[in-house]
């Protein structure tokens, strides 16, 4: 659609709608305030030998070092008229400096440390030295102090940190830069977070992925899962066998495949529930306990623990049965048996199994065979069964 304007040419009345439309969004942009950390999309309007100005959502052009707009090899790779993405790194006395997005100097290379410590931004730092309760880190030629516990989870050698760089978050500041002190642990705890929302977006319960263990307590094995995510194995989940301690079949730095049980955000913080003993491929070695140790069967096992009233007897992975002091205590092989110690052999029958709760009863190996105890009687009463025999058939003649 057109019309004729004052000077009688026609115009686009579309175009004219479209250009008023931009008109005002462009007033209602202009004079919005811009804060520290800011990013915008401006035009390069100028480049100085030193400096270049850029084009604002305000009515204030922003300032950009020319070294910012340098490829790697040293060259400038913007012109005038050129639009850059930038992030706002000062806002004071009535100045607006920028940087490019992305870049390092968006994130570490602040103007000032006032700067990266109003923006949250980390900035990079080299461990000097250790001292009393922490370490010195020298940043930007200024040299702040980290205490133990913002230095990482669990600081082991305190030497190991001197001399290397890190990423670090201004936690204090004061106007003379006299009393700086910074912390990794936020920076690391800040990613945990990142990596724990990813984590939920692709992994679910029952999915089966590899860790690596971390450390070890008497209740279960803490597994790294990747980008500091970290889930917990129960030590009823270690393995089919009944453990005393992870450490029994595990050790710090080893590679283990586990199965996610469960995962519950809880207080603002990920837990997840792991499995290695469900991550393999065999199974649940209860499913075949009728296939492979019916009742009345024998087998040799192992004594995995022994209390007053008897022996548990480790049958193979998973398979732990009782063996009740009762059913050896008037065996003639009594002693031997109160000698067992963990880690020995033994001869034993499968009596009874209570499939449901996973327990089964054990007898001496033999035992029901074992009829010496009748002819250990006989001769003691001065009786056979030959001449109990003979003393039938001379009461028969008799008679």
């Amino acid at each position: 659609m057109s019309k004729k304007d004052l000077f009688g040419d026609e115009v686009n009345v579309n175009n004219q709608n479209d250009f008023a439309s931009l008109f005002e969004q462009s007033i209602g942009k202009t004079g919005s305030k811009l804060s520290v950390g800011d990013t915008f999309t401006g035009e390069i309007l100028s480049l100085g030998k030193e400096e270049a100005f850029i084009s604002t959502t305000t009515t204030q052009d922003a300032m950009i070092l020319k070294s910012d707009l340098l490829d790697a090899e040293g060259q400038l790779k913007y012109k005038v008229g050129d639009r850059i993405d930038v992030t706002v790194v000062k806002t004071k006395g009535g100045e607006i400096r920028v940087t490019r997005a992305g870049s390092k100097k968006a994130n570490s290379d602040l103007d000032s440390l006032e700067d990266a410590f109003d923006m949250e931004m980390p900035v990079e730092g080299r461990v000097t030295e250790v001292c009393n309760g922490g370490f010195r880190v020298q940043i930007q030629n200024k040299i702040a102090f980290c205490p133990v516990s913002q230095m990482d989870y669990k600081v082991g050698d305190h030497q190991s940190y001197v001399d290397k760089k890190f990423d670090f978050l201004i936690t204090q500041f004061d106007a003379k830069a006299r009393n700086v002190v910074v912390s990794r642990r936020r920076l690391l705890d800040q990613q945990k977070v990142e990596n724990e929302g990813e984590f939920l977006n692709k992994v679910k319960p029952g999915d089966i992925v590899d860790g690596l263990v971390t450390r070890m307590e008497k209740f279960g094995a803490f597994i790294s899962l990747g980008g500091g995510v970290e889930g917990l194995c129960h030590i009823s989940e270690i393995g089919w066998s009944r453990l005393q301690d992870p450490s029994e079949v595990l050790s710090k730095g080893q590679t283990v495949q586990v199965k996610v049980l469960d995962l519950v955000e809880m207080d603002g913080r990920l837990k997840i529930s792991l499995s290695i003993k469900q991550a393999g491929g065999e199974g649940d070695p209860w499913m075949m306990i009728s296939q492979n140790y019916p009742v009345g069967s024998q087998h040799e096992g192992t004594i995995e623990k022994k209390e007053q009233y008897g022996l548990f007897v480790n049958l193979g992975p998973g398979i732990t049965g009782l063996l009740p002091r009762s059913k050896w205590r008037d065996h003639v092989d009594a002693v031997t048996f109160e000698n067992k110690k963990k880690g020995d052999k033994i001869k034993i029958q499968v009596d009874e199994i209570l499939f449901e709760q996973k327990k089964m009863s054990l007898s001496v190996a033999g035992l029901a065979e074992d009829q010496s105890w009748r002819e250990h009687t006989a001769q003691k009463s001065g009786f056979s069964n030959n001449n109990f025999g003979s003393l039938a058939g001379l009461v028969k003649k008799t008679n």
